[in-house]
């Protein structure tokens, strides 16, 4: 109803706290707010007695005795009645201040999102108490700016006072008070002055740095995601072979152990078989002897002496007959301790395998010790390969040592041989956790691991370190140093001149990292590759530059 009659519920509402008015006071310039929240602002108002109008800043003195606007309270509790809600219940939940948010400085309760900033207020505003401040200060020159940033970090802690100088001694934004106080004799220019000047000198090399910054990151996520990937495929690849070792072992098993149970089953029928037949012919032989022992105990009350004589010869060369063969029934119990026996040899072989096995899974986890002396541990001697280097590349030291050279090498011809590049390969080739190594000094040098099948004659990037898929590489020189594999450069960030690096690599995880050796091992960068055969440390040495290894 209200807003049918051309009145909106901004007519209605406190100026304070922008919702609709509660317990209505008028103050003596005609305006009204609610009791408490104009009462809580005159509270805070200057301690020397003055008060003024927050909406049209007249002021009074002394502090003026509100009185309740009786008209406009029954105004309100019929609008309440009529359904007419508070402003700041149908407000968009977007108008509020949020973590983050610059808050407005006049609202009260719950607090709006400021939208402008004024320099010479020093205060925050929402868009309606914006709109408020522009009637106060119509036609007064007040600065204002977009409120992205709270105003507490432009004013000056020290002296309240907006940030307006810019020392360049101190390189800190000032107010004019330090200018004159503690930063004297400083060199100062205005805040927009040095904005115009930075804008102009430093603003595109710091914009060009975060991009290259941005750009090494974006690869470096990339590149883990494709190593993340390649693990979790390659571990998927383990669990299947796992699962399929077990079930052939399972399988081998059962099946070798169903042909002893064929046989012993087989065994147990033969010899059956005979045992019984055996039985049966000594149970007759018994039938027979015991006839011959009744016709014996009859024998001796005969009066026919012949008889007594042929009876007496008949039945002892009978009993005097050759027993059938006899049969040996095999106890079981050799079967049960070969049994026995091979079960615990199996356990045996099992547990000692299994814990190379497991050994072997913990050891593919990535690991990257954190002191030089955790590195040590897992130190590699190396020598460089006389018939893979470059002729116009000298060794000394134990082949430890390369450096440049002017003159041309009487190396003896070699198929290994780099013909066009400045290379050498180690003897060595590393695996599992190893860790070593160089000292260089000159215009610039590469330090590389690659695969023993890189190509070594002609110029293009197949013979280049880490300019293919053989081979990955550490460039460094004075000015800059990057990472590189396949011909993919990663800019690293700028250090100062490092005179020795130190190179990490774990093959079964398929890590390398490379770093500044220092007390703290300044880390360089880390990448995860796929060792899918042996790799060797590798050298590249530019003109007038040169290398030796260190442990």
């Amino acid at each position: 109803m209200a807003e049918a009659s051309g009145w909106s519920q901004d007519h209605f509402s406190c100026v304070i706290c922008l919702d609709p008015l509660k317990d209505p006071v008028t103050t003596n310039c005609g305006h009204s707010f609610c009791k408490d929240c104009i009462a809580g602002c005159w509270d805070q108002e200057d301690p020397k007695g003055v008060y003024s109008c927050p909406q049209c800043r007249q002021t009074f003195t002394p502090r003026p005795v509100l009185s309740r606007n009786t008209m406009l309270a029954e105004v309100m509790e019929k609008l309440k009645l009529l359904g007419v809600h508070s402003a700041s219940a149908t407000a968009p939940a977007a108008q509020y201040a949020g973590p983050g948010d610059v808050e407005c400085d006049v609202c009260t309760g719950r607090k709006r999102k400021a939208v402008k900033s004024c320099l010479v207020c020093l205060s925050s505003y929402c868009e309606t108490h914006f709109g408020v401040h522009n009637d106060l200060t119509l036609g007064k020159k007040h600065k204002v700016i977009d409120a992205t940033v709270k105003l507490e970090d432009l004013i000056c802690s020290l002296h309240d006072k907006l940030l307006e100088v810019f020392c360049r001694t101190d390189q800190t934004s000032i107010c004019m008070l330090c200018a004159m106080d503690e930063h004297k004799g400083h060199d100062t220019v205005s805040a927009t002055a040095e904005r115009s000047y930075k804008q102009e000198r430093e603003f595109p090399a710091a914009q060009m740095r975060c991009k290259q910054s941005i750009q090494a990151k974006v690869t470096e996520v990339s590149r883990l995601k494709s190593a993340l990937n390649s693990f979790k495929i390659s571990s998927g690849r383990a669990v299947a072979d796992c699962e399929k070792t077990s079930k052939e072992m399972i399988s081998f098993i059962e099946r070798r152990f169903s042909e002893v149970i064929k046989l012993i089953k087989d065994q147990e029928i033969t010899e059956t078989d005979q045992d019984e037949r055996f039985i049966h012919q000594l149970e007759q032989e018994i039938a027979e002897l015991k006839k011959k022992d009744a016709e014996l105990g009859r024998l001796p009350q005969t009066e026919n002496d012949i008889y007594f004589l042929q009876v007496m010869q008949s039945i002892c060369s009978n009993t005097e007959a050759e027993l059938p063969t006899k049969f040996f029934i095999a106890s079981s119990e050799e079967t049960e301790k070969a049994v026995s026996e091979m079960n615990e040899a199996f356990k045996d072989l099992m547990n000692s395998k299994m814990s190379t096995l497991i050994e072997r899974v913990t050891d593919m986890k990535v690991f990257l010790p954190k002191t030089r002396e955790e590195f040590l541990k897992y130190r590699k001697s190396l020598t460089l390969d006389s018939n893979t280097i470059y002729p116009w590349l000298c060794l000394r030291n134990g082949k430890r040592h390369v450096s440049w050279t002017t003159a041309r090498q009487s190396y003896p011809a070699h198929p290994e041989r780099f013909d066009s590049r400045p290379q050498v390969l180690c003897n060595e080739a590393v695996h599992g956790r190893s860790y070593w190594e160089v000292e260089w000094e000159g215009p610039g040098v590469k330090i590389a691991v690659a695969f023993k099948d890189i190509e070594r004659n002609g110029s293009g990037t197949k013979t280049l370190f880490g300019g293919n898929t053989h081979s990955w590489c550490l460039t460094l020189s004075k000015s800059h140093f990057y990472f590189q594999h396949n011909s993919t450069e990663i800019i690293l960030s700028p250090l100062p001149y490092l005179s020795r690096i130190g190179v990490f690599v774990d093959t079964n995880a398929g890590v390398m990292s490379f770093y500044c050796v220092t007390d703290t091992m300044q880390h360089l960068h880390t990448e995860l590759a796929s060792f899918s055969k042996p790799i060797y440390p590798g050298l590249e040495v530019n003109n007038g530059s040169k290398v030796a290894f260190c442990l």
